[in-house]
């Protein structure tokens, strides 16, 4: 959040009335789910506000005894009693039109163990509820809800966590029509429990290690039942340490413990467990934090001879050590699940608009949206829009729109051309109360089409505005006119801080930075930019502002602090759906360019390869960790479609050039302290579009890409992370440790935002969602283009790779730092630097990099440098600068104790154009 921001520039025009927006009703989409089978004990369940799905087998249960009431006054021929007949042709309907507090309710009879219901509303079309909650009681008077979501067309199925009770209540929150709420069958079922753990014969198992330990301490000590024996390794714990188990033959197993209980201490803090059929060649099924002992690692059942520990992180300075070393299997069978159908589905929450369709219905709809997105920052709900191939709106009635929180638009066409819309895609300011800004737009994107600036007849007529801060790309679009980056219509003019825009051409008009504090543009072609207020960084744009970055950086009539380079090092732009002249949904992936300039596809097809969508498993609200683990192991890519999931173990990515494809920004978050997805050391794969939020049980990191250590060079197709956010807090409470962990050397960092909340659940209080570090690199030659953590309570970035490069970077100190010695990086250095190289590393470039601090607890708290790094001739920094923003405290330095210091007496912005 950037609400406390001061001294920025704003264009002289005048401030009017925006268009009255017209609201409407439903628009054609394109719905339904993919039918897929649930088939293990690992669930992934939906969060609420859409769907869930059972982790095991579901039985009906009887429905002899029930009874079913309704508040609504049913006539006999609907009453509530035929929902529970089990005969499809007679209903429960409401009395009425359907409304909110209508309910449906079984009483069981007695009290039952049930985890899932479905109402089934086939013969009944239109007449489903559109929004529901589940609520179970006891005694028929006390009710609790367990699940809510958003209903489909029919059968509508909710799945949620166990529950004993005698009573069942689904009650109405949102309807489909103005019909009435009809259910013409009622289920209610229980999932069969999980299959019971058996631990492995160690008869003729050999246990080996990479560290050389004593006969006293020998691995095999680990498999001779015997706690009182151990294999310990021969020095301190180091990362690259490794345990090791040949089985003798291939077993299916899905479970290891590491007991450790004699040898207090000595546990690995971090590892990875690996598995081969054949010694050599490994693969990594399951990343975690050790515990003091013992420490399970539950993952999808594997089918292999050897599995290896591998430690990542040490619990103290003394030996890794495991007592005894077990191996379950659950008889889940099978290397993994059977992977699952490719295909499919996109889903009821994807709207996908052609030219068939009536403007007045796709208005009509993409208002409906809007009113429900715009203001619902920390909602569960998400939205994808896509556009087939055409031309949509025309000058004299144009198709003008808003995008709130969550919501992607997209062309469907191979390049921007292929879709073009006449009039306006908006992103405006937020008010509450008398104040009105867009620094909380985020998680919105506009992408792959043309915009022909029209409409917005009130305030701002022919502008498209696009006032957003993080997390909101513009990636592949023509502007055709003139295009606003902040909103000075809706209470503006207002602040908006951060933005990132590539591949892009914005012509015939000018695009106005006005208070826009931080922004990148890459590989884009641009007529004319209007100004910088703190951070503007262009890289390969045609068309950029000359390089200029000096003291009172765009501030009263300073010089503009543009910082400007001629081409990106490496480059490759973000996988993207698309539609074929045969109607088929493929995925384009571009290829990587190195020293690029300018947009990919303005003289032809953006060069790369066209994947199949049967290449795509599809990942839904029905969908299970262990299925979308069967589908990489099978080398299948990712599509996720729009939601919110909880992932209680890891999704494994294993396979090189595997893609991971998010719509609508679908949101994973880990229930069990589990790292919520882990590539291997491979090439070539790419994870777009995706938020990542910490749950409420600490994990390790929400993403790790690759091995500590690792020689692997991925130079010629590199792992890629493009548009992601991670998030500890916000949204709800939660934390971790590290929110990324990039070890893939060679990578590629496009649009990535790390954010410790400075508002909504769990913020405000240091003691609450905590997070040491946004980001760490070890990867060598990583290279970064729009990179922002902030408030994170230790280092919050750590680059420990050589040859790293950033492009942009941005930060805020965390803001409710409650004592100065809670918040030392030493004994005698105050605050944490929000970019960190230690001594070890001897070459990096960083461009247009920023930190602010807004101390906001009334306290003096001091930082002694945004950017700490080694003094060496390889390690260099251009255009560097810290902000006071508001509060308390100061930054007593841009870098190693260079640069002037900025608080309530020098605000800043303090610039160091160079530094070596």
């Amino acid at each position: 959040m950037h609400g406390m921001t001061r001294r920025l520039w704003f264009p002289t025009a005048g401030v009017r009335a925006p268009r009255n927006r017209p609201h409407g009703g439903n628009g054609a989409r394109r719905a339904g789910y993919a039918a897929l089978t649930v088939a293990s004990m690992l669930g992934i369940m939906i969060a609420p506000g859409t769907m869930a799905t059972a982790s095991a087998a579901e039985t009906a249960l009887s429905e002899t005894g029930w009874v079913a009431s309704s508040n609504t006054s049913s006539s006999a021929a609907d009453a509530p009693a035929n929902a529970i007949d089990g005969n499809l042709t007679t209903r429960f309907s409401s009395d009425a039109y359907q409304a909110a507090g209508q309910y449906f309710q079984v009483n069981l009879g007695s009290s039952q163990t049930f985890n899932q219901i479905e109402m089934n509303s086939v013969n009944s079309a239109g007449d489903y509820a559109a929004g529901y909650s589940v609520e179970v009681s006891t005694d028929g008077t006390d009710f609790t809800t367990v699940y809510s979501g958003t209903g489909t067309s029919s059968p509508e199925t909710a799945t949620f966590a166990a529950q004993t009770a005698q009573y069942i209540r689904v009650v109405l929150t949102a309807a489909s029509t103005t019909s009435w709420w009809s259910i013409d069958e009622f289920t209610v079922y229980n999932g069969s429990p999980a299959p019971a753990e058996t631990a492995l014969s160690e008869t003729g198992w050999v246990a080996s290690s990479n560290t050389g330990s004593s006969a006293a301490d020998a691995p095999a000590n680990a498999i001779d039942g015997n706690l009182t024996t151990r294999f310990s390794s021969d020095a301190y714990q180091a990362a690259g340490q490794y345990f090791q188990v040949n089985l003798g033959s291939s077993q299916t197993f899905n479970q290891i413990e590491m007991n450790s209980v004699n040898s207090a201490g000595d546990y690995a803090a971090g590892y990875s467990v690996e598995v081969s059929t054949d010694g050599t060649d490994f693969t990594t099924v399951y990343s975690g934090t050790g515990t003091s002992s013992p420490e399970t690692a539950t993952f999808a059942a594997q089918t292999a001879q050897y599995i290896r520990v591998v430690l990542t992180a040490a619990s103290t300075t003394s030996w890794w050590s495991i007592d005894e070393f077990t191996v379950y299997s659950n008889g889940s069978g099978g290397s993994t699940t059977p992977p699952p159908a490719t295909g499919g589905s996109l889903g009821s929450n994807v709207y996908v608009f052609n030219t068939g369709m009536s403007e007045a219905s796709i208005q009509s709809q993409l208002n409906t949206i809007a009113n429900a997105q715009v203001s619902n920052q920390f909602g569960t709900q998400r939205y994808s829009i896509l556009f087939d191939p055409g031309t949509y709106g025309t000058a004299a009635d144009p198709l003008d729109f808003q995008v709130g929180f969550y919501t992607s638009v997209a062309g469907l066409g191979q390049n921007p051309g292929q879709v073009v819309i006449n009039g306006s895609i908006n992103s405006y300011n937020q008010c509450s109360g008398t104040t009105c800004n867009a620094t909380d737009n985020f998680w919105r994107s506009v992408s792959n089409l043309t915009i022909n600036v029209a409409g917005n007849t009130g305030c701002g007529a022919g502008e498209d505005f696009w006032a957003a801060s993080q997390e909101s790309p513009l990636r592949r679009v023509q502007v055709n006119g003139n295009l606003s980056l902040m909103d000075y219509c809706v209470g503006g003019p207002g602040y908006a801080s951060g933005g990132f825009i590539s591949d892009s051409v914005f012509s015939g008009g000018t695009v106005t930075n006005g208070s826009q504090q931080q922004y990148i543009a890459r590989n884009s072609t641009i007529d004319s930019w209007s100004n910088a207020v703190w951070n503007q960084v262009f890289c390969g744009d045609n068309g950029a502002p000359a390089q200029s970055f000096a003291s009172n950086s765009g501030d009263s009539g300073g010089p503009n602090s543009y910082t400007t380079l001629a081409t990106c090092p490496q480059t490759q732009e973000e996988p993207y759906l698309y539609v074929d002249s045969s109607g088929n949904y493929n995925v384009f992936v571009p290829s990587e360019q190195t020293n690029s300039s300018g947009p990919t596809w303005t003289n032809g097809n953006t060069p790369g390869t066209s994947l199949p969508f049967s290449s795509f498993y599809v990942v839904n609200s029905a969908s299970t960790v262990a299925q979308i683990n069967a589908a990489l192991a099978a080398g299948d890519n990712l599509l996720v479609t729009p939601g919110v999931y909880n992932v209680p173990s890891t999704i494994s990515v294993t396979h090189p050039d595997t893609k991971i494809v998010g719509l609508g920004f679908p949101t994973l978050i880990p229930t069990n302290g589990n790292v919520t997805m882990n590539v291997a050391d491979v090439s070539g794969v790419n994870v777009s579009g995706l938020i990542f939020d910490a749950g409420s049980t600490s994990s390790p990191a929400l993403l790790q890409l690759g091995t500590q250590g690792s020689t692997v060079s991925h130079a010629g197709d590199p792992v890629s992370v493009d548009d992601v956010t991670f998030r500890v807090g916000g949204a709800e409470a939660g934390t971790a440790n590290t929110a990324f962990v990039d070890d893939s050397n060679n990578s590629l960092i496009d649009d990535v935002w790390a954010w410790r909340a400075d508002h909504g659940a769990g913020a405000g209080s240091w003691t609450s969602d905590q997070g040491n570090t946004g980001a760490v690199v070890n990867g060598n030659n990583v290279t970064a283009y729009g990179l922002a953590v902030e408030h994170f309570q230790q280092y919050e970035t750590e680059w420990n790779g050589q040859g790293g490069t950033v492009v942009f970077f941005q930060n805020e100190n965390p803001y409710e730092v409650p004592n100065q010695a809670a918040w030392m990086a030493s004994s005698t250095q105050d605050g944490y630097p929000a970019f960190y190289i230690p001594n070890s590393v001897t070459s990096f470039q960083g461009y247009g990099m920023g930190s602010y601090s807004y101390f906001n607890q009334g306290v003096n708290i001091q930082n002694a440098m945004a950017f700490q790094a080694p003094q060496t001739s390889g390690v260099q920094f251009h255009d560097l600068l810290t902000v006071w923003l508001n509060g308390s405290g100061s930054i007593n330095s841009v870098i190693n104790g260079t640069g002037a210091a900025v608080s309530s007496t020098n605000g800043g912005p303090s610039d160091v154009v160079s530094y070596q």
